[in-house]
C-alpha cells in the first residue's frame, strides 16, 4: 500500500555540486527554510545516479514536492527519478531547485533566484509552470540506453569539451574559468565528424559538423545560448547545427554563443521538431544536461508539458 501524501518538501542535496558548495551551504539553506516555517526532510546523495534512487523512494514514500540542491546534473537525475517512479503522474510532482552547481544552465531560463534567501522564498510562493521533457536514446558499449533530458544535449565539439571539463573537475581542478579553458584546449585536438540529422522524418543536414545541440531550453555549457529561440513548453525541440569551421572562425564568432546572436552566423543551421535522429561517423559522444553519457546513434522524443517546475516570481511564459 502506498504511503499517505506528505505535505512537506523532500530536499535532495548533492554535497559535491559546485566544488562542494552543496555541502558547505546546506546549513545556510536549511536555516532559511526552517526560519520561514517550511516543513522538509533532507537526503544527501552519495554517488552518481543516487539522486534518481532517492527521488523514486521519496515519491513512493508520499512526497510530491521535491527540492534539488545542486547543478544541472542533479536536476537531470531528479527528473529521471520522477519519470522512472510509477506511483504518481509526473505532472503531480513539483520540482524546485536551489542552484549550487557549476553551470546551472537549466535554472537560467526560469529566473530562479541566485540568492538562497530568494530561492527559499520561491518555495513559499510556489509559482509553477509545466515544461516539456526529452527522452534521449543512445548507446553504451553497443547497448541501447534511454535517459530523460530536462534542458539540452550537446554533440560533437560540445560533448568533447564537456568530457574534458568533467574530467578536470573530478581531478579537483575546479575554477570559474574551467569550462572556457576546456573549450580552448579542445579546439586544438578536436576533429569534425560527419552527422546525418533527421528532423520529423526529413533530412536536415548530412555533412561534416563542428557541433550540434538539441534542447528544451536556451542555455548550455555554462551560460552559452546555442538555442536562442527555444521555448520550454512549445511542444518542440530546438536543434542548432554548426557546420565544419576552422579554429580562426570559432574564435572570431565565439561571442555569438553568449550574446544570443548565433543564428546570424552563416555556418549555423537551426530547426525545430518533435522527433530528431542523429547518426554520426565515426560514433561520437553526447552530453545530456551537462553529464557525459554514451555514443551515437542518438534519438530524441518529446514528452510535452510533463513536469511541473517551481520558478522565480518574475518568470513569464513566452507567448
Amino acid at each position: 500500500m502506498n504511503e499517505a501524501i506528505k505535505n512537506g518538501w523532500i530536499v535532495i542535496v548533492n554535497p559535491k555540486a559546485g566544488n562542494g558548495h552543496g555541502l558547505r551551504d546546506w546549513p545556510l539553506i536549511s536555516n532559511q527554510m526552517s526560519h520561514r516555517g517550511i516543513a522538509f526532510s533532507c537526503l544527501f546523495t552519495e554517488h552518481k545516479y543516487h539522486a534518481v534512487e532517492l527521488t523514486v523512494k521519496a515519491i513512493t514514500d508520499g512526497y510530491r514536492k521535491i527540492v534539488a540542491i545542486g547543478g544541472d546534473g542533479t536536476v537531470n537525475e531528479v527528473v529521471n527519478g520522477i519519470f522512472l517512479q510509477q506511483i504518481a503522474p509526473t505532472t503531480a510532482i513539483s520540482l524546485a531547485v536551489i542552484p549550487t552547481g557549476t553551470g546551472n544552465d537549466w535554472m537560467r531560463m526560469y529566473g530562479i533566484p541566485k540568492t538562497y534567501s530568494d530561492a527559499v522564498q520561491s518555495l513559499l510562493t510556489h509559482y509553477t509552470v509545466m515544461q516539456d521533457v526529452g527522452l534521449v536514446g543512445y548507446y553504451e558499449t553497443q547497448v541501447p540506453h534511454l535517459r530523460y533530458m530536462a534542458n539540452a544535449a550537446g554533440m560533437g565539439f560540445d560533448a568533447m569539451v564537456n568530457r574534458r571539463f568533467n574530467r578536470l573537475k573530478d581531478e579537483g581542478k575546479w575554477n570559474k574559468r574551467l569550462y572556457i579553458k576546456s573549450t580552448v584546449n579542445e579546439l586544438f585536438r578536436y576533429r569534425a565528424c560527419k552527422f546525418k540529422v533527421t528532423v520529423d522524418g526529413k533530412v536536415l543536414f548530412d555533412d561534416t559538423v563542428f557541433s550540434a545541440t538539441v534542447g528544451i531550453g536556451k542555455y548550455n555549457g555554462g551560460g552559452m545560448i546555442p538555442m536562442p529561440n527555444a521555448v520550454m513548453d512549445d511542444g518542440l525541440f530546438d536543434i542548432t547545427v554548426i557546420k565544419r569551421i576552422n579554429i580562426f572562425n570559432v574564435l572570431w564568432h565565439f561571442r555569438k554563443l553568449y550574446n544570443g546572436k548565433l543564428y546570424n552566423y552563416s555556418k549555423v543551421i537551426a530547426a525545430q521538431g518533435r522527433r530528431i535522429v542523429i547518426e554520426t561517423q565515426p560514433a561520437t559522444p553526447i552530453e545530456i544536461d551537462g553529464e557525459a553519457t554514451g555514443y551515437a546513434t542518438f534519438s530524441f522524443e518529446l514528452v510535452p508539458r510533463s513536469i511541473k517546475v517551481v520558478v522565480g516570481k518574475d518568470f513569464q511564459v513566452a507567448g
